[in-house]
């Protein structure tokens, strides 16, 4: 029936695991868990050893650092099942039918995204991250439908398993971003995503420099596929502004112009209230002087 996989990194997956694993149990379903700790070595692995003695659960510990695409693929290739459902394990399934709401779907097509929702942090040293998540990814599924692939997440979606394995083999790096690049990989494949309301709550939030340091990752990744012609078709907008400069020959003349206020873009990102707008031209900026 179905195979619950939860990638791992560093993080104690027992709770979530334990939930999942009640959900299945009064589904009464053929299934799965598996949970792969993607080489850290952490003391919490130790606690996570408890996942074994769950119904049908098997928590593994990967002794090389795969990354977190290589990850998700080692986890689909040790599935049983056809059906596959992703889940990061640092986000809490907020319905108490989240699996239940899931299988209902698996009529309806071969990939289902669920969304999710961001807790607000107590810390203001994480607040670009809760605020680009809230209105950039906190979306209703009558508006993720209106643009399928644009968005795009791993942290929460069930598939066919053939489906994620050839997908997930085409994607090779090892950064962040990659769900721009599983985004136009379905869509060059003209893939049918389903987009419904089954969200998981993202309670860690990134502090500020980290999601900065993501975030330049996730554009060295981007303009790494696009410049090796593997981004032809995909909903990235900024990777559109950026060939709307390119295609005028303007992008020289963007990063001089927004240089000027090169300070009021670096000081936006950590205000209590970052405005978007600045944030998005201070990456349309960096991701232009990428060689």
């Amino acid at each position: 029936m179905i195979s619950i996989l939860i990638p791992c990194h560093d993080f104690y997956a027992y709770p979530l695991v334990s939930k999942l694993e009640k959900q299945a149990l009064v589904l009464n379903i053929n299934f799965e868990i598996l949970c792969i700790d993607d080489g850290s070595f952490s003391p919490k692995n130790e606690l996570n050893q408890k996942i074994n003695l769950l119904t049908n659960s098997r928590f593994i510990e990967s002794k090389k650092n795969l990354g977190r695409i290589k990850n998700r693929l080692l986890l689909a290739e040790k599935s049983q099942y056809h059906w596959l459902l992703f889940i990061d394990v640092d986000t809490n399934p907020i319905d108490e039918n989240f699996l239940k709401n899931y299988i209902k779907q698996k009529d309806n097509g071969r990939i289902f995204f669920g969304g999710c929702i961001f807790k607000e942090p107590v810390n203001v040293n994480r607040s670009l991250r809760y605020k680009f998540g809230k209105k950039r990814e906190e979306i209703s599924s009558i508006q993720r439908n209106k643009n399928p692939f644009k968005y795009i997440s791993s942290n929460n979606f069930m598939c066919k398993r053939d489906l994620i394995i050839e997908i997930f083999s085409e994607i090779e790096s090892i950064s962040y971003g990659n769900d721009y690049i599983f985004g136009s990989i379905l869509k060059k494949n003209s893939i049918e995503v389903v987009h419904f309301d089954n969200p998981v709550l993202i309670e860690y939030i990134d502090e500020n420099p980290i999601f900065i340091q993501k975030t330049h990752q996730a554009l060295d990744n981007i303009k790494n596929y696009h410049k090796k012609g593997k981004l032809q078709k995909h909903s990235i907008s900024i990777l559109k502004a950026y060939g709307f400069l390119d295609s005028f020959f303007m992008r020289k003349l963007f990063v001089e112009l927004t240089n000027i206020f090169k300070v009021k873009l670096e000081k936006n990102l950590y205000k209590e209230n970052p405005n978007l707008f600045l944030f998005d031209i201070y990456r349309l900026n960096y991701l232009c002087k990428i060689n």
